[in-house]
């Protein structure tokens, strides 16, 4: 059995105001070429297919054409919900697709969907547990233990019939840890980055599963084992993933307990990089090279110079953000304080208070700050 794992699209995702949506049409040809190419029998997505619960008509679009790309390839799919979407409107329609070898979980009900596909060894069965949080498993257990997020995720295992003689595997979008190490971040996982809202599960809780497809993270990597994996996002959603090289996970069980993963790299239709010097050298024609790529753009000038981010983008159209290294801008608000895309909550209201008042909230502020903030749903 051979399949791709993939995770966390973020389909209508922008990234310092530029629209993705181009970059991911060209990605998702890529890699349903690579499930071609590889001949896989599945195609896993772990959580997070798109950026928001109430999706733009252009990545809706997007990810029907891909449904039906698998589809006439021969290739089943097997999907769950994330954090960022919405788990009616991504059921919607499952029960048909299910006719096209299409299996999409949005919505974790008490139990953990399965599908058996077969090859020459048997049977592999497929969990699909989307995200959850423990206060959902304890509305259907209230006698079990769910207070916390790992003993939560213990509970809905337990209550799995899982036959660990056969070969299983699960896909989930939680915030797996190592046991010491947490997962490394890229820095463009919102959810994770406001401060104490996420919980830990150890990998050990999916010890019965012979390969473990995470999503969540969009650093790919393994956690605790080398089958215990997040796929990390096929394409950068933040400058602090520049220097990343992103890749998808080719899993192939053969018995039980064989299994090989190779890791294939994806090329994106634009790079995202960082250039730095004078504002003159980096526009000037000599030095210029791949102009349309994501640009971060660090100038080396004594001085601020006039008009420079219209500048750059007359050379380079997609640059992203300008930065001075060596000019001090005697208190103004910094560009970093404008980089809203990857800072938690408290981040944010920290800027707030110092771009207005000078000064940080005070204990009782950010008490009511928090309150607020979990009321409307920003933080768990």
């Amino acid at each position: 059995m051979k399949f791709l794992h993939l995770g966390d699209i973020h389909l209508g995702k922008s990234v310092n105001e530029f629209s993705m949506l181009e970059d991911q049409a060209y990605i998702l040809n890529q890699i349903l070429d690579i499930a071609k190419e590889q001949s896989v029998d599945a195609i896993l997505i772990a959580g997070d297919i798109y950026d928001k619960s109430v999706p733009s008509e252009g990545a809706v679009a997007l990810f029907d054409s891909f449904l039906n790309q698998v589809s006439e390839a021969g290739i089943s799919l097997i999907a769950i919900s994330g954090n960022h979407d919405s788990d009616e409107r991504l059921q919607y329609g499952s029960k048909l697709f299910e006719a096209n070898h299409i299996y999409i979980t949005g919505k974790y009900t008490g139990t953990v969907p399965q599908v058996t596909l077969e090859d020459d060894h048997g049977p592999v069965h497929f969990y699909m547990m989307p995200f959850v949080k423990a206060s959902l498993v304890r509305h259907f257990y209230e006698e079990d233990d769910t207070s916390t997020y790992d003993a939560a995720l213990r509970t809905v295992m337990a209550h799995m019939d899982v036959d660990e003689k056969e070969r299983n595997v699960i896909l989930a979008h939680q915030f797996v840890t190592g046991g010491d190490a947490d997962p490394e971040l890229a820095g463009s996982e919102k959810a994770v980055l406001n401060v104490g809202t996420i919980d830990k599960v150890h990998y050990s809780c999916f010890d019965a599963f012979d390969y473990v497809a995470l999503g969540h993270i969009h650093s790919g990597q393994k956690i605790g084992r080398d089958t215990c994996r997040y796929s990390g996002s096929p394409l950068k959603y933040s400058l602090k993933e520049i220097h990343h090289v992103k890749s998808v996970p080719v899993v192939t069980l053969l018995e039980k307990g064989n299994v090989e993963i190779e890791l294939i790299e994806l090329k994106p239709r634009r790079e995202m990089r960082k250039i730095q010097g004078p504002l003159l050298e980096l526009i000037s024609e000599k030095n210029v090279c791949d102009s349309d790529d994501y640009i971060y753009a660090v100038l080396t000038d004594e001085t601020m110079q006039y008009d420079a981010m219209r500048r750059l983008h007359e050379v380079y159209p997609n640059t992203m953000k300008l930065d001075y290294a060596n000019v001090d801008q005697h208190g103004a608000a910094s560009d970093d304080m404008y980089d809203t895309e990857n800072k938690s909550f408290q981040e944010l209201m920290g800027d707030f208070y110092q771009l207005i008042l000078g000064t940080e909230p005070t204990d009782e502020e950010w008490a009511i700050l928090n309150d607020v903030a979990r009321e409307a749903g920003v933080l768990e």
